[in-house]
């Protein structure tokens, strides 16, 4: 029901003195957990719900089309005030996983929730029993239940894979102490684990962080305590991996799912040739793309072998530089409205009015995300932000994202959820605009060498390093479906990928292989993180459209983020003239990268 977060991994950390980090004032949605519009809210919800259900179940086939709009129209409100409890709820608690008190307002507000919404089932099964032909005629009778459609085209995608009302429903109830019990097990574990790296204890973000610090030694000793705590607590990632693998396979199988990429796929509203195309057009091109520059980054570090500790490692060129808040705002609000003063007026309101949360703070949830609440709200941004160059990028894409989550909130709270394919393009883009805006204002080669470089980097983490995590999931899961899968046969599937990405300049320490146990997408949502690579290949393409000069540009672009979940992906490329079911579509995006790699290539002669 609640759109959720999704953390993008690779956000980084570093730094203090940053002048005044701003901090989340969740009060736009409830000013306390005791609050009286909470309670409120949720005896509205379990009044409405069984309401809902008393006056349709079993008569959506027989409603008018007016009927059907004013129907639609309750689910929606139930939708909404149900998304407002849970992102109040999931906001406080990821600032805080460790307190015990938010974990178990988030977990009762998830358990009544559950309970309040289980009468609604019944809705997109029957939606699925519905003719099409009446259904068609339905939305020639009102335009304004047409603007529905893709509403019911994405659930009539899971028809063939239906089960029967009772099961529905008690799948929907058990989801509480299934995965949802499983994710916040994971969350408050990893937020839970302390690291020592030179004789100071810390949290993970700042240990990861520390595999980008200039001292190779500081480097070292961070990724071998990382290891060594991974290795320490595998067996309960292990459980964690296992659990939700087969569960996933048993609904899948009950399902008749063909692959457990489906229904990752029917969610995304993206085709799976489409999908293997983007693959497979990756993983050609790691010759050409991270073998290629990681050789690079070995001469300059010079060295013999890489080492893991080496991947993220600085340029030796490169300063110590640390970015203050201010300065960070300056560089990515001055690209934003380079592009278009519109874009950067939709930016504001999140440095001003509290919808951003920066600072790193103990038990916070590592990583980033925006999160887009609900449409008669706004969305919030988490960061963990400690003043690395790479941080600024991350505040320009999790801003692209709240730019995005705010166009699309006038669809209204059913239609405004952008696929995960899409959902990146914003993102993306704002990180290529403050990117651009970055290298064009470079001082002189060497600057220009670190910012490419860094571009690279981050590419290839967007594109190769999510691929080839795309390609441990589908090994995890198909293995898990032959059975129980030990902490070393899932860290063997895991190393059976980072040679053959990351190519043949490194050596792995040992612990490397237990890696898989951190990242938290292959928990929160399986396959999710193609969407990634399919984002950068896509913004990509649509960049080299804008600085090739095509017309009406930003006004297409725009259009094409209010459009949130309303339109397939065809649809919203077709005005810059794309598409992603062509393979040169993906090649076009891969040899933007390639280019970057030549530029610093041309630079060692």
């Amino acid at each position: 029901m609640t759109r959720q977060p999704v953390f993008d991994a690779n956000a980084a950390a570093g730094g203090k003195d940053l002048g005044d980090l701003p901090a989340w004032d969740l009060s736009d949605l409830y000013a306390a957990p005791d609050a009286p519009e909470v309670e409120r809210d949720l005896g509205w919800l379990e009044t409405e719900g069984a309401a809902f259900a008393a006056e349709y179940e079993g008569k959506l086939a027989d409603l008018s089309a007016a009927e059907m709009l004013a129907c639609l129209h309750r689910y929606e409100k139930i939708d909404m005030v149900g998304g407002r409890i849970m992102s109040y709820a999931g906001l406080r608690y990821y600032q805080q996983t460790t307190d015990s008190e938010r974990a178990a307002f988030l977990s009762d507000c998830q358990d009544r929730l559950t309970t309040y919404t289980a009468p609604l089932v019944f809705f997109g099964l029957e939606v699925n029993r519905i003719d099409e032909p009446h259904l068609q005629g339905l939305f020639d009778a009102n335009a304004d239940l047409a603007r529905y459609r893709p509403i019911f085209d994405r659930l009539r995608k899971m028809r063939p894979y239906q089960l029967s009302d009772e099961l529905e429903k008690f799948l929907h109830d058990q989801s509480v102490v299934g995965a949802t019990a499983w994710n916040k097990l994971f969350d408050e574990t990893i937020s839970g684990l302390e690291f020592e790296v030179n004789g100071e204890v810390q949290g993970i973000e700042a240990t990861l962080n520390q595999l980008t610090d200039q001292n190779r030694d500081t480097r070292e000793a961070a990724a071998r305590e990382l290891g060594r705590v991974f290795s320490a607590n595998v067996k309960t990632f292990a459980r964690v991996h296992n659990t939700l693998a087969k569960e996933k396979e048993v609904e899948d199988r009950w399902r008749k799912m063909p692959t457990p990429q489906t229904g990752r796929h029917l969610s995304n509203d993206v085709e799976p040739e489409v999908v293997e195309a983007l693959r497979n057009a990756v993983v050609e091109a790691y010759p050409r793309l991270s073998h290629r520059y990681y050789e690079l980054k070995r001469k300059w570090l010079g060295l013999d072998r890489m080492q893991v500790w080496d991947r993220n490692a600085p340029l030796p060129m490169e300063t110590e530089r640390r970015v203050a808040w201010p300065e960070a705002r300056g560089m990515v609000m001055d690209a934003y409205a380079d592009f278009s003063p519109q874009l950067a007026d939709l930016a504001e309101p999140f440095f001003d009015k509290g919808w951003i949360d920066a600072a790193v703070t103990p038990g916070k949830a590592p990583g980033a995300f925006a999160h887009p609440t609900v449409t008669d709200a706004h969305p919030y941004i988490m960061l963990n932000y400690l003043g690395k160059p790479r941080d600024v990028m991350t505040l320009a894409h999790e801003l692209g994202h709240g730019v995005h989550q705010r166009l699309a909130a006038d669809q209204g709270e059913l239609l405004a959820n952008t696929p995960l394919t899409l959902a990146e393009t914003a993102s993306v883009f704002g990180e290529m605009l403050t990117f651009r805006k970055l290298l064009a204002n470079a001082k002189d080669k060497a600057e220009r060498k670190v910012l490419l470089a860094g571009k690279v980097e981050d590419m290839i983490n967007t594109v190769v390093r999510q691929i080839a995590f795309y390609d441990f999931e589908c090994k995890l899961h198909a293995a898990r479906s032959e059975g129980e899968l030990t902490p070393d046969e899932i860290s063997a599937l895991w190393m059976s990928i980072q040679a053959e990405s990351l190519g043949d300049a490194f050596d792995f320490m040992d612990d490397y292989q237990v890696f898989w146990a951190y990242i938290p997408h292959f928990v929160h949502s399986p396959f999710y993180v193609y969407a990634y690579a399919f984002g950068d290949g896509l913004v990509n393409a649509l960049y080299a459209a804008y600085e090739e000069g095509a017309p009406d540009f930003q006004e297409k672009y725009f259009d094409m983020l209010r459009a949130g979940g309303s339109k397939h992906h065809s649809e919203l490329l077709k005005p810059f003239g794309l598409d992603a079911s062509d393979p040169a579509f993906w090649h076009k995006g891969l040899s933007m990268i390639e280019g970057m790699i030549d530029e610093l290539e041309a630079m060692e002669d």
